[in-house]
């Protein structure tokens, strides 16, 4: 039985390669998304997800801004359960102008401000979980980007992750 580490050049095979590696990365994405979910849900029962004071509030109302924004500019196509690419071009206007995943970082951005009105090892855990499944889409979104875009790399290598300037 080959492996994908196979040099030789069978097309079929290395189709069929390509598509379990493919196959694999939408199957971890949906397992992120459904983990995050589940932390998410968690958080929700508890009502631990919104903000008590001001600045959390205001981080939050800002977040729900830019992940509407981000949606708005992305258009209908832009909720996937697997963290693939979509048809229409790669978006770098509106909020994709200095974040590569504005619906990401919105979701953090909510989730941290109201962790910070309702700190426990509880909530603190189940942030980091959300944040990392998050984190682990957006990198498996960013493979498919980069083979599916070319100019995706020049657009990365400009535009920070989540955090304008600085990730």
């Amino acid at each position: 039985m080959r492996n994908c580490t196979d040099n030789r050049n069978h097309n079929s095979y290395s189709v069929n390669c390509t598509q379990t590696h493919s196959m694999n990365s939408k199957n971890a994405s949906i397992i992120f998304l459904g983990i995050a979910m589940l932390c998410f849900g968690y958080l929700l029962a508890m009502h631990l997800v919104f903000s008590t004071n001001p600045v959390g509030i205001a981080i939050q109302l800002l977040a729900v801004s830019l992940m509407a924004w981000a949606r708005f500019t992305f258009g209908i196509r832009s909720f996937h359960g697997a963290a693939n690419t979509t048809k229409g071009g790669l978006i770098t206007h509106g909020p994709y102008k200095w974040f590569r995943h504005p619906i990401y970082a919105a979701l953090i951005y909510f989730i941290w401000a109201g962790i910070l009105s309702h700190i426990s090892i509880e909530t603190i855990g189940a942030a980091i979980v959300i944040t990392l499944c998050l984190v682990g889409r957006f990198l498996l979104e960013e493979k498919f980007l980069m083979e599916t875009y070319p100019e995706y790399q020049t657009y990365a290598a400009k535009t920070k992750r989540i955090i304008p300037f600085l990730i």
